[in-house]
């Protein structure tokens, strides 16, 4: 077993107790891997028929499975199609159990690297916003990156400290996810080097930071809204405490029940010295000797239309608001609210003019190869010009919010002399529904590996059984839509019976 430590092991033994065995000796199981199906792009049952892989259903999750780990599906080209995002079994719960609707406004508040945020914009189905953000940049590019490989249409990928969306979202969101940053200690069996990490900022430090997000992110909640609050670590500093923090200074937000499994435990309402807002027993803890999953905090919150309501608690539970049960004393200190900060990056942007006469006519070339849904996405209201680059913008409002933001709507492409070149997220959003050219490789075709490290590809038999309808023609020369059992890739470029690699250099694979 890894070394952990000391403290951290005295505190687990004391929240625990005859269970702390087991605790331990979860550490000699071997680890679990998981991956979720994007059903945006693909149901389960079509998922299960064409995957190659050994899977087994998470039972808590609707759309998750266990893999092994020798079936490698990062390698795989579904991976790059984007039918499924790997992520651990326990990561999977907290979008799971935030009951997201089409039409929906959602902020993703702590959204890096993504897992969260291709869940919740997959429940949206296209309709509605999702803001995903992330305080880090070179985070929130890993974020921008899962986005498109999971060919979302609807999201404001944005990077900001959570005070500046506070200023510029007052009430303003329907769903607020909140996986908030923590000392990790349900990682350690996963990633041992998280314990290490864990010994120079542990819960205390993480705890005064959880305290200033939840706050935040609950003031960007609208009346009769939803939250959830996660983390991936055992302390009840970092979870009952903060949930309590947040009852305490936010009285219109209260905890609810959400969809509960049996392996699910209870939240605290005390450890050690220290009572917690009777309500935490309705969060859940994932124990990782308890569940096939590593360690997990979860709460889902709402926030009352009728601010006076109180909890339905009986009256000896209820919380004053104070800082305790009623007729407690004892307070936890408030939090300070940060000033906005003055920094470059942050002036208003100005509306980018729609295409010009000439922009329209080279973009009308391509733009004539969607078909279906995706015609409605030559009408160029929605359509910008910033630089040489096309966006299809469909909420423009965000943009004068003076937000530091990676992406608004959905990148198409370039503009080159004289034509068009689209984008790796463009061919990603499309299908062989609704782009009009098309070429389909079986999944285990090893041509689709070679598109995937950026080789040309020769498709003689592909023209002869497939876009003719089985007889052999002289093809258009122009471009295609490198498809995977049907499901998008990229772009190539078609002449004759030789297909030109249009996969961008920063996507290939070695």
């Amino acid at each position: 077993m890894t070394d952990l430590p000391e403290r951290f092991l005295k505190t687990m033994q004391e929240l625990l107790g005859e269970e702390y065995p087991s605790f331990l000796a979860s550490f000699e199981d071997r680890r679990r891997y998981g991956l979720r199906v994007n059903t945006s792009k693909i149901t389960k049952e079509e998922f299960e028929r064409i995957a190659p892989f050994h899977l087994t259903p998470i039972p808590w999750i609707k759309n998750g499975y266990y893999y092994e780990k020798e079936d490698d599906p990062a390698g795989h080209p579904f991976y790059a199609a984007g039918l499924y995002y790997l992520q651990e079994p326990s990561a999977m719960t907290p979008a799971s159990r935030l009951p997201v609707e089409p039409g929906d406004r959602v902020l993703d508040l702590c959204a890096a690297p993504g897992g969260k945020a291709t869940a919740m914009a997959a429940d949206l189905k296209g309709r509605g916003q999702l803001v995903a953000n992330d305080i880090n940049t070179a985070r929130a590019r890993a974020l921008l990156r899962n986005l498109e490989l999971f060919g979302i249409r609807n999201s404001f990928v944005t990077n900001e400290p959570p005070y500046i969306l506070a200023e510029k979202f007052p009430e303003y969101f329907d769903k607020v996810m909140v996986d908030a940053p923590c000392s990790g200690e349900g990682m350690f069996r996963k990633n041992p080097a998280v314990a290490e990490a864990w010994l120079e900022k542990g819960p205390e430090y993480f705890s005064a930071l959880q305290k200033e997000i939840i706050l935040y992110a609950a003031d960007m909640l609208k009346p009769g809204g939803t939250m959830f609050y996660s983390t991936c670590t055992f302390s009840p500093l970092e979870n009952e405490a903060v949930i309590t923090w947040l009852l305490e200074n936010r009285p219109e937000m209260r905890l609810i029940p959400m969809e509960d499994y049996e392996g699910f435990s209870e939240g605290f309402i005390s450890f050690r010295e220290e009572r917690f807002h009777p309500s935490c027993r309705l969060a859940r803890r994932i124990w990782p000797h308890r569940m096939g999953g590593e360690g997990h905090f979860l709460a889902l919150l709402a926030k009352d239309e009728d601010r006076g309501k109180k909890n339905d608690l009986p009256a000896e539970e209820q919380w004053d608001n104070s800082g305790g049960p009623a007729g407690s004393e004892e307070k936890i200190g408030k939090t300070r609210k940060k000033g906005r900060k003055k920094g470059p990056g942050r002036s208003a942007r100005e509306h980018d003019p729609r295409p010009g006469k000439e922009q329209r006519k080279i973009l009308d070339e391509f733009f004539s190869l969607l078909k279906g849904p995706m015609e409605s996405w030559s009408d160029y209201e929605w359509i910008e010009i910033r630089g040489d680059k096309v966006y299809y913008v469909p909420e423009r409002s965000y943009q004068d919010k003076e937000i530091h933001f990676l992406r608004n709507g959905v990148y198409l492409g370039d503009l080159k002399k004289n034509r068009f070149e689209p984008s790796q997220p463009f061919a990603l959003i499309l299908s062989k529904d609704t782009f009009s050219s098309c070429l389909n490789f079986s999944g285990d075709d090893e041509r689709l590996n070679a598109y995937l490290r950026g080789e040309t590809l020769t498709v003689d038999d592909l023209l002869m059984s497939g876009e003719d309808g089985g007889e052999r023609k002289t093809m258009k020369k122009g471009w295609r839509l490198i498809l995977a059992e049907g499901y998008p890739l990229g772009f190539g470029k078609l002449s004759g019976d030789i297909v030109k690699n249009k996969y961008p250099a920063g996507w290939r694979r070695r």
